[in-house]
């Protein structure tokens, strides 16, 4: 494992190489180029704001707010799990002429999303801003750490995802369907305080629904979330990603030939 690690880190220059030309060409042919990294997020917040908050009456206070502090992480785990499957897919030319560890090409497509996550968190300070809802200090310190932990979770899906696509390419429609159930079973549109008693224990497993939580507790209530309920979440990261590592060890001798 830490002999994989020390590999991975020879090879850090091309995955901040593959980041950098990710996030370049992700919008390069678009008349609003690097814009739709604000737009994207921003129009999903708009929907899901004026039919939940207009149509279904969520009775929440600035439910745009309650919404967009989550949103945007949801967006980064969303788009690193369906998009993480054509990971090594969408780079076989790459694969197929030069050596390195596969393991870069999830590693590098995940810092990507996490990036432009970062980038769009403009559109949650300008939300905030408007809102006045302000920021409180001590439990800001906590987000690092909860998105750090939403990093971990993330890259052990993908790395799990990306290897399998090789050899089963329906994953990559499968997930995209999962990803539309997914949302509703984690506490992004509703409070966690909505889910009946008798399958809140059924929404606990969800790894994604103590991140949920943590934004919101930290970026709407503006309190310390209790990081304790992360474990469960950075748990299943670590897991995921051990269990990537070992599919990508068994797996990826075969790559070029299935690719």
């Amino acid at each position: 494992m830490w002999k994989k690690c020390r590999e991975l880190l020879g090879y850090r220059e091309m995955i901040k190489s593959l980041v950098r030309r990710d996030l370049r060409g992700r919008y390069k042919s678009s008349v609003l180029g690097f814009l739709w990294t604000f737009i994207n997020p921003l129009c999903q917040i708009i929907v899901y704001t004026v039919v939940f908050s207009r149509i279904f009456r969520m009775d929440i206070e600035r439910y745009y707010l309650f919404l967009t502090v989550v949103m945007i992480p949801w967006v980064f785990f969303s788009s690193s799990v369906s998009g993480g499957a054509m990971a090594v897919v969408s780079q076989q030319d790459l694969v197929k002429k030069i050596y390195f560890p596969r393991e870069v090409l999830p590693i590098s497509f995940v810092t990507s999303c996490f990036v432009n996550m970062l980038l769009s968190f403009v559109v949650v300070l300008v939300v905030i801003a408007v809102s006045g809802n302000g920021f409180a200090a001590r439990a800001l310190v906590c987000l690092p750490v909860v998105m750090g932990i939403e990093y971990v979770l993330c890259l052990g899906f993908a790395m799990v995802v990306s290897a399998c696509t090789v050899y089963f390419r329906d994953l990559e429609h499968i997930l995209g369907v999962l990803m539309m159930a997914w949302i509703y079973m984690t506490p992004v549109m509703y409070d966690i305080s909505f889910v009946p008693d008798d399958l809140l224990a059924v929404f606990r497993m969800n790894p994604m629904t103590p991140v949920a939580v943590a934004y919101r507790e930290i970026l709407y209530y503006k309190r310390v979330p209790d990081l304790g309920n992360l474990l469960w979440a950075f748990l299943v990261g670590i897991l995921s990603i051990a269990v990537g590592a070992a599919v990508f060890a068994r797996l990826q001798k075969n790559f070029v030939e299935e690719l």
